[in-house]
């Protein structure tokens, strides 16, 4: 197979813990073709979507990881799959990006996950669609409403719906301390739309990052433990990862919405549980393989690279 990775500069790539290099190593190996192309090299060209992608080779050191064999133009539908792996923020250069991406579709490329399912998923308010597996949850600009959800429920987090890694995430206890001056700074004072959702306490054993790969669920997850004096567990956030395999809850909740995002057309989906909820849902480019793979031997990676050889996409 030629697989082509959307992805961020090689060059930034953090070879023990990302999960897109899990995949081409894991791709590698089994002797298909990678290339790699950034949302920047796409264009359209007389209606045809043509990226500038690179034809690479892995080299096995730890340095210099890769060799660029050729660079050349080519149409998006000469690939066997187009894998999306750019990292948010998911801004409108983003959504640009993906309408380039569903154009291609029409002519013919097959693109992981699919185009339009990344931009109609939002990672936050995803899950406002299974009300049944979430904590009490508000959207909204307007500071009247988010204060009575404060007064309602004493002790919320207020988060971007736009955020990636644990950023702009606060927590307001029952003093409500600062609680005017986060909404306005969050809301860009009644400009900008934003989450509220009821604290959970069981964020002390983690932020369980769940993956669900063409509508399976794999068997373990990755608890990501906020450290000391912090609500968050992302691991950009200083959260140590644990990986354990999957509680009755949280396979519950990933074996309902499994085949739900799979018919969307989303392959790759990272389920974010705390305690008993639901709390996000990652489409754009899940994390965790690594991790999981090295502490458990459950080879993520070679789950996805199978999905992709069957075609399940």
């Amino acid at each position: 197979m030629k697989i082509a990775f959307a992805c961020d500069p090689l060059s930034g790539f953090n070879l023990k813990k990302d999960s897109t290099y899990a995949m081409m190593r894991e791709a590698s190996a089994r002797g298909h073709a990678l290339y790699a192309f950034g949302h920047a090299d796409m264009i359209v060209r007389d209606g045809r979507v043509l990226a500038k992608a690179s034809r690479i080779e892995l080299t096995g050191e730890a340095g210099a990881w890769y060799r660029v064999e050729e660079t050349a133009q080519q149409s998006l539908d000469e690939f066997d799959v187009v894998v999306e792996r750019t990292d948010p923020p998911f801004d409108m250069e983003y959504v640009y990006a993906t309408h380039l991406l569903e154009l291609a579709e029409t002519q013919g490329a097959r693109v992981v996950n699919r185009p339009a399912a990344i931009r109609n998923h939002n990672e936050k308010l995803a899950i406002t669609g299974f009300t049944q597996f979430t904590a009490p949850t508000l959207v909204s600009s307007d500071a009247v409403h988010l204060r009575a959800f404060h007064t309602e429920h004493r002790d919320i987090i207020l988060k971007p719906l736009d955020g990636m890694g644990g950023m702009g995430i606060f927590r307001v206890r029952d003093d409500a301390m600062n609680l005017g001056a986060i909404i306005e700074t969050l809301t860009d004072d009644g400009r900008r739309t934003i989450m509220a959702q009821r604290y959970i306490p069981e964020i002390a054993s983690g932020d369980k990052r769940v993956l669900l790969i063409a509508g399976q669920v794999v068997p373990y997850c990755l608890a990501r433990v906020p450290q000391a004096g912090e609500v968050r567990g992302n691991l950009a956030a200083g959260g140590t990862g644990i990986a354990m395999p999957l509680s009755a809850r949280e396979r519950e909740i990933a074996e309902v919405l499994a085949p739900v995002l799979q018919a969307r057309g989303l392959m790759l989906v990272g389920l974010d549980v705390i305690g008993a909820h639901l709390t996000e849902i990652n489409v754009t480019s899940p994390t965790c393989f690594q991790e999981i793979m090295q502490q458990t031997g459950c080879d993520v990676a070679a789950m996805f690279i199978d999905a992709l050889e069957r075609g399940e996409y």
